[in-house]
């Protein structure tokens, strides 16, 4: 079945005032997302890697272009209207997690639902179920300063995934992890691709991540040089043939219908 286009980017440039001169850092990007895609993004650092993330979040606007959403131009939004689109439709991972240090791990899932005025019963129990299918049913009530950085990583994932967004922008998100840890966060990122239809863009420079995507989209002085998309048995064996670690990946699977029902 044809995949729709979800997002679409449409001759973006972004340019920024810095101490009366004029800093170009997007030049007529165009790039169209699909739903169930999972891409990511590579070039050197200063390409406009996080600038297109930030944009294409709705963090920033562009200084022209449009950027279409099921084919609406959110840049034509009032910022009421896109804080909530973005809240709702939009699931943001960092290369640092950002997690609040006061608050225990089900408490910063349920943040993004806090923030919209959501019943706390209903919050925890999908928080919960969240924290549960990214492997930390054991970490319900520690804090971040109680948990490892691959914890405090799956934790953020959990929050951004609370409103059950159809896209997830993640800037650099294992930037900050040992090798291992990060093997197991981007395993974490297919199988929710997979089990759930998430649409995940990555921002990397992890050169083993880009090559287990099935789309690498490279960029260059704040242009788009190169979109590749492989063919499925070329960048990553089928799930039931990649070998999985106890420690790190048996129970990030998962039962996402804990998920929906608790909705229901």
């Amino acid at each position: 079945m044809a995949k729709s286009d979800m997002v679409v980017v449409e001759n973006v440039s972004k340019r920024f005032e810095h101490e009366g001169n004029e800093l170009t850092v997007l030049k007529n990007v165009s790039l169209t997302v699909q739903e169930r895609d999972m891409l990511c993004v590579v070039g050197p650092s200063g390409a406009g890697k996080s600038t297109l993330l930030h944009l294409m979040g709705t963090l920033d606007l562009p200084t022209s272009g449009k950027i279409k959403y099921d084919g609406e131009d959110v840049t034509r939004f009032g910022s009421a209207r896109l804080a909530a689109f973005r809240n709702e439709r939009i699931g943001f991972v960092f290369q640092f997690h950002h997690l609040l240090p006061e608050f225990t791990a089900v408490e910063n899932v349920m943040m993004p639902g806090l923030i919209r005025g959501q019943r706390r019963g209903k919050l925890k129990g999908r928080a919960e179920a969240l924290l549960e299918e990214v492997g930390l049913a054991h970490r319900f009530s520690h804090r971040p300063g109680e948990l490892s950085g691959g914890e405090q990583q799956r934790v953020a994932l959990a929050r951004a995934l609370m409103m059950e967004p159809r896209l997830v922008l993640a800037d650099e998100p294992t930037g900050n992890l040992d090798t291992a840890t990060s093997h197991a966060v981007h395993e974490l990122f297919f199988r929710l691709n997979e089990a759930r239809g998430t649409t995940f863009l990555i921002v990397t420079h992890n050169p083993e991540l880009a090559k287990l995507m099935p789309r690498v989209v490279s960029m260059r002085d704040g242009e788009i040089e190169g979109d590749v998309r492989k063919d499925v048995d070329s960048y990553r064996a089928p799930s039931s043939e990649r070998p999985m670690t106890q420690s790190k990946s048996a129970e990030i699977g998962g039962d996402v219908d804990k998920v929906r029902a608790e909705e229901e």
